[in-house]
C-alpha cells in the first residue's frame, strides 16, 4: 500500500486532516489511506484555483504547452508506482494500469499541442467599419470528476484540456482509488506548474454528495465534467443547473457490436473479446451486446465461445492471465443476478462459471432478449450477452433498443454499407470492423442519450472548456437613429 495517507493538495499546501481506507478487492488488507475532505477543504480548493486563475491564463500558449510536456514526463515517470497503486485499490492487471499511462501520457501530450489551437476568427459584419471577432477565452475553474475504472486516463482527460486552455482545475478524486489519483496530481506538481493550478481533493464515500455539491455551488466553479454513471451524471447535471453552470458528461454504456452476414467471423471474434473482456469488462465502452444475424449466428458462437473459454482469470499481481479481479464483490453479484435472470427466461450460458471471490470468468450468455435485465442494464463486469437478429434492419433495430449510445460497432466485408449501417446506430462512437472499445486522446470521445453530452478530445476539448465571446473594434464614426 502507499506508505503516507493521500493529502489533498489545496494552492501550495499539502493538507492532512482525518483519513479513510480503500482496501485491496483481491486481499482485503488496506490498499491506501487518503484525507476525508471536509467541506471547507472543498471551498479552500475552488478559492485557491480561483486565486491561481488570472496568473495561469495570463501565460502564453507556449509556456502552457511547456508546462504540460514536462507533466506528461513526470507522469511517465511514474509507471512502477501507478502499476502498484492500480493492482492494489482496484485489481487491476499490469497491463491494464501500463496502458491506462500510455494513453494519458499522450492524452497531456495532445493538449500540449492544442495551446495555439484555440484560435477564433474575423466574421464579417454588416456595419461599416465595424471589425467583428469571435474569441475563445478560458471559462475558469473547472471542476473534474473521474472514476476507478479506468483511473489514469480518465483523471487526466478531466483536466488536460482545460489547462491547456487556461482553465484551473480541481481533480476530485475517486474514492475507490485516492493513490492513483494523487499519483497523477503529483506530476502535475512536479512538472513546476504555479501553485493552484491542480488542486487535489479525496473524500470519504459517505461524503461525496456533500463535498462534490460544495464544489459545484461555489461560485467560482464555472464548468464541471464528469465520468461515471448515468445515475450520478443526473444528479450532478442536476445540481449544476440550479447555478446554469454547463456540465460534460460522459456516462454509461451498453455497446452493441453487430455481425452481419458478410463479417469476417474471426475478426469479428478477436473484437468482441476484447471489447467484452478488457478489463473484465469494467470499461465505459466495453462491448455489452453481440448482435448477430441468424444467418451467420451459429457459426460466430461456435467460435466466440471457444475464444471466451480460452481467457483464463487470476490474480492480478502474477500477471499470468488475461483477465484479472473485478472492482468489488457487488460487482460480482450483480453480474451473476443479470446472468441468473436471462438463464430463468430460457437464454443460453456458454462459458464462465463460479466466481472465486472478485476473479469472476469470462461469461458468454447467448440467447438473450429484449425482455430481460441483460439486455437493458450495464453490466460493468466479464458478461457479454449474445442477441441473434434476424436481419440487418433487425440488427440495427436491436441495437438502438436502448437507453444508452456511446460506442458501438459494425462488422461487414462491405465497407459503404458499413458505413450506412453505422450512421444509423444512435451513438456517439461507432467503429467499422474494429471494437467498441478504442480511445485516442484527439478524438472527439462521448455519447448521447443515457450515455450523457459534450465531447472530450481533441479541437471538440477546446469547444467544451471555452467560452465563444464576441468583439467589437469600431473604425469609424457612430451613426445613430437617437
Amino acid at each position: 500500500m502507499s506508505h503516507d495517507p493521500v493529502a489533498l493538495i489545496i494552492g501550495a499546501e499539502s493538507r492532512g486532516g482525518a483519513t479513510y481506507e480503500r482496501r485491496d478487492p483481491v486481499t482485503g488488507e488496506v490498499a491506501s489511506r487518503a484525507v476525508a475532505a471536509t467541506l471547507q477543504d472543498a471551498n479552500d480548493a475552488a478559492d485557491a484555483a480561483e486565486k491561481a486563475l488570472p496568473g495561469w491564463s495570463a501565460q502564453g500558449p507556449n509556456a502552457r504547452r511547456a508546462f504540460l510536456n514536462k507533466a506528461a514526463d513526470a507522469l511517465a515517470g511514474k509507471g512502477d508506482a501507478f502499476v502498484a497503486a492500480m493492482q492494489a485499490e482496484i485489481g487491476a492487471t499490469e497491463g491494464w494500469a501500463r496502458f491506462n499511462l500510455m494513453v494519458a501520457v499522450g492524452m497531456v501530450r495532445e493538449a500540449a499541442a492544442l495551446t495555439t489551437q484555440i484560435g477564433g476568427e474575423v466574421i464579417p459584419s454588416d456595419k461599416p467599419g465595424c471589425m467583428a471577432m469571435g474569441l475563445r477565452e478560458p471559462v475558469g475553474v473547472v471542476l473534474g470528476i473521474a472514476p476507478w475504472n479506468a483511473p489514469i486516463i480518465l483523471g487526466v482527460r478531466s483536466i488536460a484540456t482545460p489547462l491547456a486552455c487556461g482553465n484551473t482545475v480541481i481533480l476530485k478524486a475517486s474514492e475507490v482509488c485516492p493513490w492513483t489519483y494523487a499519483l497523477i496530481a503529483e506530476a502535475f506538481v512536479d512538472a513546476g506548474l504555479p501553485a493552484g493550478v491542480v488542486n487535489l481533493i479525496t473524500n470519504a464515500p459517505a461524503d461525496a454528495g456533500d463535498v462534490v455539491g460544495a464544489l459545484i455551488d461555489h461560485p467560482a466553479v464555472r464548468r464541471i465534467n464528469f465520468t461515471g454513471s448515468t445515475a450520478v451524471g443526473k444528479i450532478i447535471a442536476k445540481r449544476a443547473a440550479e447555478h446554469l453552470k454547463p456540465v460534460l458528461l460522459e456516462l454509461g454504456g451498453k455497446a452493441p457490436l453487430v455481425v452481419l452476414a458478410d463479417a469476417n467471423l474471426d475478426e469479428a471474434v478477436a473484437a468482441a473479446a476484447f471489447g467484452a473482456f478488457m478489463n473484465q469488462g469494467q470499461i465505459c465502452m466495453s462491448t455489452e451486446r453481440i448482435i448477430v444475424v441468424d444467418a451467420i449466428a451459429d457459426a460466430f458462437v461456435a467460435k466466440f465461445r471457444a475464444k471466451a473459454a480460452s481467457m483464463a482469470v487470476g490474480d492480478p499481481r502474477e500477471g499470468k492471465t488475461p483477465l484479472g479481479a473485478v472492482v468489488d464483490l457487488k460487482t460480482v453479484h450483480h453480474v451473476e443476478a443479470l446472468v441468473a435472470d436471462a438463464v430463468a427466461a430460457g437464454a443460453e450460458q456458454l462459458t464462465g462459471g463460479e466466481a472465486h471471490g472478485v476473479l469472476m470468468p469470462a461469461t458468454v450468455v447467448d440467447r438473450v432478449t429484449p425482455a430481460m435485465k441483460l439486455f437493458r442494464d450495464e453490466s460493468f463486469g466479464p458478461v457479454v450477452a449474445v442477441i441473434r437478429a434476424r436481419d440487418e434492419a433487425d440488427a440495427i433495430r436491436l441495437a438502438n433498443d436502448t437507453e444508452y449510445g456511446l460506442s458501438a460497432s459494425v462488422f461487414t466485408r462491405d465497407i459503404a454499407n458499413g458505413l450506412k449501417v453505422a450512421r444509423q446506430i444512435k451513438s456517439g462512437i461507432c467503429h467499422i470492423n474494429g471494437p467498441t472499445v478504442h480511445d485516442e486522446p484527439q478524438m472527439p470521445f462521448g455519447g448521447v442519450k443515457a450515455s450523457g453530452y459534450g465531447r472530450f478530445g481533441g479541437k471538440a476539448g477546446i469547444d467544451a472548456f471555452t467560452e465563444l465571446r464576441w468583439i467589437t473594434i469600431e473604425t469609424e464614426p457612430g451613426h445613430y437613429p437617437i
